[in-house]
């Protein structure tokens, strides 16, 4: 991105080599291993504020449960969904696909305008990588020169000891991980239960945790910054998403160019230089190692990172900070401020109309669901000038409550029900119940031999809780 000219080094637009290579890979294709600086600064604590929270609900929200429901439970080999306690069922998977979909659109339009936010902060190979096992690594190896330090000295002592202790927490923090992770498929109870009674009576689901385990580990401990570069397929999207209006974590190339060293009591802008002052600073505290100022590239996850160590230097040095900085490109060619726009507040808008379509998506599902079918190969009989047919009705319980339901005829309205029991049905919460009904109605009333019918489920107090709509067989009727 730059040519050198005596000390003072020039932007060079032409070059653009190095969106040719990963900034982890040498020209033979061979992994070059990271080791960022151990960033410091206003919005690494601000991740590290927003880390911790996340963490703590990760942590936590396996034993919270709401109205004896797990908050979040996505357990598919029993069949069992609960999201924020609320019980989902396959007969509510249509929403869930239309919720997967809106969220899908939320997160391509909340690129188009905020830009990888969500990578740097909230994602949780980020979360973890970043605050859990790269504060290990910087607690038991060092900085990144210890760490440089360590990787090139022979395997003595103290380097089999820190490596062992290091393979050693992260094998552990792997199996912790994994752990909480199956509450959310099979329930913290289910886990504890498979911890007390041991691998021998639960093999599959051992089997499975000790895979999960070993995937984890290799991610964090190995893999790492090659997951966000490599194998995420939203960070290769974004090249589609973002244009020159969306905020991202920007090099101001027109304040920083023509880069070069630092003198004291010199005055760049007579002799022509730039506020940047290739301290390198921001390349050696990048987790994915790429140089920021060579421009927006598929490794930047937007950590910030880089604006926390350049605006350390700008304050040292005492000229402006932001030379690093969230922007959007329109501003850095410009050299506005940024303002947030009409069409980023209208997309924001958007946004929270769609969170509002989710969360309508999630509660408007009703309390109870009903079907009423005719048993296969069943007829209509009909007996005293009346004909008949019989049902198989199904009724779902979607809440924890008891409930006491009965069935009336919708439409039309003169027809009889005879129940095989009482009239009055009781369902325990979450409770699917089956039974038969005849419906029954004057031979005079029913005009075709398929005629339409609504049944609809009542509770104790009249209310209607769900409807089905079906038909009623009869005799076929010539009309003349």
């Amino acid at each position: 991105m730059s040519v050198q000219s005596g000390n003072i080094q020039t932007l060079d637009v032409d070059n653009e080599d190095f969106r040719n290579s990963v900034g982890t890979m040498d020209e033979t294709g061979k992994r070059k291993w990271v080791f960022p600086r151990k960033p410091k600064g206003k919005y690494t604590n601000y991740r590290n504020y927003t880390s911790c929270i996340l963490l703590a609900l990760f942590f936590g929200l396996p034993f919270v449960k709401i109205n004896n429901n797990p908050f979040l439970l996505m357990n598919v080999i029993d069949r069992k969904f609960f999201i924020f306690g609320q019980p989902f069922y396959l007969q509510d998977f249509f929403i869930l696909a239309l919720g997967a979909v809106t969220f899908v659109i939320f997160i391509m339009l909340f690129t188009v305008v905020f830009g990888r936010i969500f990578c740097g902060w909230l994602c949780p190979q980020t979360i973890f990588m970043e605050n859990v096992f790269r504060k290990i690594e910087y607690w038991i190896e060092g900085d990144r020169n210890k760490q440089m330090k360590l990787e090139r000295q022979e395997w003595d002592a103290e380097k089999i000891r820190k490596r062992v202790i290091k393979w050693s927490v992260f094998a552990l923090i792997s199996v912790i991980i994994t752990h909480f992770m199956f509450m959310y498929v099979v329930g913290y109870e289910q886990v504890f239960k498979i911890m007390n009674e041991g691998p021998a009576d639960h093999s599959l689901k051992f089997i499975g945790m000790i895979g999960f385990t070993t995937i984890f580990y290799f991610v964090f401990a190995w893999l790492r910054e090659q997951v966000c570069t490599l194998v995420c397929p939203y960070g290769r999207l974004q090249g589609v998403l973002i244009d020159k209006q969306t905020i991202n974590v920007y090099y101001d190339f027109k304040r920083g160019e023509n880069r070069s060293k630092w003198r004291n009591n010199e005055d760049r802008k007579t002799v022509g230089k730039g506020d940047c002052i290739d301290c390198h600073q921001c390349v050696v505290v990048c987790p994915t190692g790429i140089d920021i100022r060579n421009g927006q590239q598929l490794e930047c996850v937007n950590c910030t990172a880089c604006i926390d160590a350049c605006d350390e230097v700008m304050e040292k040095i005492g000229l402006p900070k932001g030379l690093i900085r969230y922007a959007t490109e329109a501003e850095i060619e410009n050299q506005d401020k940024f303002k947030f726009t009409s069409r980023m507040k209208a997309t924001t808008a958007f946004l929270v109309l769609l969170i509002g379509f989710l969360g309508f998506l999630m509660y408007d599902r009703g309390s109870m669901e009903a079907k009423f079918i005719k048993p296969a190969g069943s007829t209509f009989f009909t007996k005293n000038g009346k004909i008949t047919n019989t049902f198989i009705y199904t009724l779902l319980n979607k809440t924890n409550e008891k409930k006491v339901v009965t069935i009336r005829l919708l439409s039309p309205r003169n027809g009889e029900i005879t129940f095989f029991g009482s009239d009055k049905i009781t369902l325990k919460g979450d409770e699917i119940l089956k039974g038969n009904i005849n419906i029954t109605f004057p031979e005079e009333d029913i005009k075709f031999s398929k005629q339409n019918m609504v049944i609809g489920v009542f509770d104790e107090n009249g209310n209607m809780l769900d409807s089905f709509e079906t038909t009623f067989e009869g005799p076929f009727k010539l009309l003349l």
